[in-house]
């Protein structure tokens, strides 16, 4: 991680440009609300402690 703060906006601006693709403004907004809300849950996902032997699922043993 870099420590940067986290830019809804310029992450929405860079890769949209990255992909080609383009943005009418009238989506913009509905966007970025979408974007910090992923966002929070991800730091949420992220914040969660796990063993390095941390299986995701039990291993199958027939």
């Amino acid at each position: 991680m870099s420590g940067e703060a986290f830019d809804a906006k310029k992450l929405i601006e860079a890769m949209a440009e990255f992909l080609g693709l383009p943005l009418e403004d009238e989506y913009r907004e509905g966007i970025t609300a979408h974007l910090i809300v992923a966002h929070s849950i991800a730091q949420g996902v992220l914040a969660f402690e796990t063993s390095d032997d941390a299986e995701p699922a039990p291993v199958f043993e027939p």
